[in-house]
C-alpha cells in the first residue's frame, strides 16, 4: 500500500475527495444596533456586522471563490412574536436587497428562516403556557419567507423544525409567485450543546427551558431519516444535518437513501473549539480545518456551511 503514498506527486493523484470553495457557504450575522463591527467572544476572529459592512465582506468572500452566503439578523427590538422578522424594512431584508444590486446573481443568498433571534424569549415559535404553538408559528414562518423572497432571497432556510413548516412555507412562496426560490431545509436538527456561540452571537438563548421539545434527540438516528423524507416530499430542494462532526453517520445515510442536495453545517462550537485548541498550540488551525471539512464532505455533503469559509477559499487558492 505504502507504493502509492511514497512521493507528494503519487499522494496528490489519489487525493479523491477535494473541497472547493464553491462547496462553502458563508454565515454572516447582521447586526441593526451596531455601528462597527461587534467581535463575538466566543468566536475569535468574527463579528457581528452593521449593515453598511456586509457588501465588502461578501466581497472579500467572494474574491476567495465563495459563491453562497447564509444571513442571520439582530435586530434593534425584539417581541414576542419575533414580528420584526418579517418587516419590509428589517435588517435582513434590507441585507439581501444590498447584496442583489451589488452582486445581482454573483452570489447566491441563502437566508435563516426561524424568529429566535427576534423573540423576547429567544425560542424559535409563538408561545403559550411555556409550549410552542405549531400552527400560529407556521403562519409567521410564511410571512418571513415572502418577506426574504420579496427582497430577492435565492433560497430560504427554515431552521426552527416547526412540524410542516417546509410544506406551509413552499406554499405560501408559490401562491406569492416565488416559485423559483429554492427551500434548504434543516431538516436533521439536534439539540445540541454545540450552538452555544451562535446564541451569545445572535442573542438567541431561550430565556426558560429549551428546544429538546422541537429539536432532535442525539441518540435515535432514524428520527432524522424520517424527518428527512417528509421535508423533501414537503418540497425541500435541498435537506441538512446540523451539526456536522457528530453527525457524520447521519450525513452519509443520507446521502446514501436520499437523491437531493445534502447540506452540513459545521456549527459555531465546533469553530470554537478548532480556535481555542489552535490558539493553545495544540493543533494546526489550517490542517485541522481541511482535514474536518474534507471528512465532512467525505460523508457526502454536497455542500457546507461554515465560519472558516473564507479563510479555507484563500488556503484552498493557495493549494
Amino acid at each position: 500500500m505504502r507504493r502509492l503514498r511514497r512521493t507528494p506527486a503519487l499522494r496528490d493523484i489519489m487525493h479523491k475527495v477535494r473541497l472547493h470553495p464553491s462547496d462553502l457557504i458563508y454565515p454572516i450575522f447582521v447586526d441593526e444596533s451596531a455601528k462597527v463591527p461587534t467581535p463575538i467572544k466566543s468566536m475569535p476572529g468574527y463579528s457581528r456586522l452593521p449593515i453598511q459592512y456586509v457588501v465588502g465582506e461578501v466581497k472579500q468572500a467572494t474574491e476567495q471563490g465563495i459563491k453562497a452566503v447564509i444571513l442571520f439578523g439582530i435586530p434593534s427590538k425584539k417581541d414576542e412574536t419575533g414580528s420584526k422578522a418579517f418587516a419590509m424594512d428589517g435588517i435582513i431584508q434590507k441585507t439581501i436587497h444590498n447584496l442583489k444590486n451589488e452582486f445581482s446573481n454573483q452570489i447566491v443568498v441563502i437566508t435563516d428562516v426561524c424568529i429566535c433571534e427576534y423573540t423576547t424569549h429567544g425560542h424559535c415559535g409563538i408561545v403559550k403556557d411555556g409550549e410552542i404553538i405549531n400552527d400560529l408559528t407556521l403562519e409567521i414562518l410564511q410571512k418571513v419567507a415572502i418577506s426574504h423572497a420579496q427582497a430577492g432571497a435565492d433560497i430560504v432556510a427554515p431552521s426552527g423544525m416547526i412540524d410542516g413548516q417546509v410544506k406551509s412555507i413552499r406554499k405560501a412562496l408559490d401562491d406569492s409567485g416565488f416559485n423559483q426560490v429554492g427551500i434548504m431545509a434543516y431538516s436533521a436538527k439536534y439539540a445540541s450543546c454545540f450552538y452555544g456561540p451562535f446564541r451569545e452571537a445572535v442573542e438567541s438563548k431561550p430565556k426558560f427551558g429549551d428546544r429538546k421539545s422541537y429539536q432532535m434527540g442525539y441518540g435515535n438516528p432514524d428520527e432524522a431519516l424520517r424527518e428527512m423524507e417528509l421535508d423533501i416530499s414537503e418540497g425541500a430542494d435541498i435537506i441538512m444535518v446540523k451539526p456536522a462532526l457528530p453527525y457524520l453517520d447521519i450525513i452519509y445515510r443520507a446521502k446514501s437513501k436520499f437523491r437531493v442536495p445534502i447540506a452540513a453545517y459545521n456549527v459555531s462550537g465546533e469553530y470554537a473549539m478548532v480556535k481555542a485548541a489552535a490558539k493553545m498550540g495544540w493543533i494546526d488551525e489550517r490542517d485541522a480545518i481541511l482535514e474536518i471539512l474534507t471528512g465532512i464532505k467525505r460523508a457526502g455533503a454536497d455542500l457546507i456551511i461554515t465560519y472558516f469559509a473564507k479563510d479555507l477559499g484563500s488556503w484552498l487558492n493557495q493549494l
